[in-house]
């Protein structure tokens, strides 16, 4: 982890590749079988209508003029470094393999791709998809992003994430078994969640040994899903403050093995609803990091890797 408190993605990055790199969030064209039918039509519940992608390129266009689109606008931060073409909105594995193929060659294909990251469900990992990942894997560098969210079933079936928490712990070992890196998502501040569930959500990610980790604050968006069933069923939406102890807590309790993705959420000033101070991305983060060094915390600090499940 160098000088730093917990193991930052860009350190892992800077390790394997001598540079910066960065990412370009695409859009594949997906749906996913929690909105088309095949599982549900409501989606999950946290999930806003562009599929958590908000960032994302233009689906109108194709792979390659979205990367360069978003290297265009990137470009006085770019200079001459390379990117990750990042599948990021709705099931990008959920889709005919020979069109995964073509869309994920495609970006692998463009001069300043170094590799791809995917984000899917671990209920959208057939045979044939995981046949075309482990021939990307075995040339190209990959990673994979599974939405977990929570360990706890019972808090799956509130966000109708349309899957149980084995599926995930099955996919896993697969992923493993191929040499596959994957990243899982968490939330903090679900509805009925304790904070036993974010210490049980953080435990599994440890000992399924997911490569990487995604946690997320729970934001609700105007005229969403999320909040008519926050106006029915109101819940706890955490302070700046405690949110951020919360994070640290998860942490102090991750395996340090594990690259940190990401310590908050994403959403666009016009679009949300609560809470507000989840706009100031950067001072949640800097607050973190001066929080773990004024208390010499860090990543791993109560881990203990004997306990976790070979």
């Amino acid at each position: 982890m160098n000088n730093d408190k917990f193991y930052k993605l860009n350190n892992f990055l800077k390790e394997n590749f001598k540079k910066k790199i960065y990412k370009v969030s695409l859009d594949g064209g997906f749906t996913c079988p929690n909105r088309d039918g095949k599982i549900s039509n409501k989606g999950c519940l946290f999930c806003s209508d562009r599929g958590s992608g908000e960032f994302a390129g233009d689906r109108c266009k194709t792979i390659t003029a979205q990367i360069d689109e978003q290297i265009d606008f990137m470009k006085d931060k770019i200079g001459s470094s390379k990117v990750i073409a990042y599948f990021q909105n709705f099931t990008n594995t959920y889709g005919d393999v020979e069109y995964l193929r073509k869309i994920y060659y495609e970006a692998l294909n463009h001069e300043k791709v170094i590799g791809i990251a995917i984000a899917t469900r671990p209920d959208c990992l057939s045979d044939d998809v995981i046949n075309l990942l482990d021939e990307i894997n075995r040339k190209y560098f990959l990673w994979v992003e599974l939405g977990l969210q929570t360990a706890n079933d019972s808090i799956g079936k509130i966000i109708n994430r349309g899957y149980d928490t084995k599926v995930y712990i099955d996919s896993c070992k697969i992923l493993n078994e191929k040499n596959i890196k994957f990243v899982t998502h968490m939330i903090v501040g679900l509805p009925n969640e304790e904070k036993k569930d974010l210490y049980d959500t953080v435990d599994l990610i440890n000992n399924v040994k997911s490569w990487g980790i995604k946690i997320h604050l729970l934001y609700i968006l105007k005229n969403s899903k999320l909040l008519s069933y926050y106006q029915q069923n109101p819940f706890k939406i955490y302070e700046k403050d405690e949110y951020e102890n919360t994070v640290i807590e998860l942490l102090e309790r991750l395996s340090p093995k594990v690259v940190v993705h990401r310590l908050t959420g994403d959403a666009k000033k016009d679009e949300l609803f609560e809470p507000l101070w989840s706009l100031n991305k950067r001072g949640i983060l800097n607050s973190i990091e001066k929080k773990l060094k004024s208390s010499k915390s860090y990543q791993g600090k109560f881990f203990n890797e004997k306990e976790a499940i070979k």
